[in-house]
């Protein structure tokens, strides 16, 4: 069983940043690095929407959602069994709950963390 913990949301102006962390529990380092970590976000009365992740294992590969590409960047310590989302250029579209997963063959999921782009 593992146990995701998200934080780093708040409010934010538009064209601000913010770096979000998701830390891991409950698994060892190794099958820490195994698991594909993933960002979601969620607005209300909208489907959750996939934001970011980053492979497990040595290739590790990166995919953005088209709406956060060249904005967004996406990485992972796995000594620390932790995952970031540096958020830059933030506008009011990136409203929205960010939940944090790690998927190999089970997915677990964190609580999330509420990040506001608003002035």
């Amino acid at each position: 069983q593992v146990q995701l913990v998200e934080s780093g949301g708040g409010l934010v102006q538009p064209g601000g940043s913010l770096r979000l962390s998701c830390a891991a529990s409950g698994s060892s380092i190794s099958t820490f690095a195994m698991y594909s970590m993933n960002w979601y976000r969620r607005v209300p009365g909208k489907e959750r929407e996939f934001v970011a992740s980053i492979g497990g294992g040595s290739a590790g590969i990166i995919q953005y959602a088209d709406s956060v590409k060249d904005r967004f960047a996406i990485s992972r310590d796995n000594d620390k069994r932790t995952v970031s989302l540096q958020m830059n250029a933030l506008n009011h579209e990136d409203t929205g709950m960010y939940y944090c997963s790690a998927k190999w063959g089970i997915e677990y999921w964190g609580q999330g963390t509420q990040v506001t782009v608003s002035t």
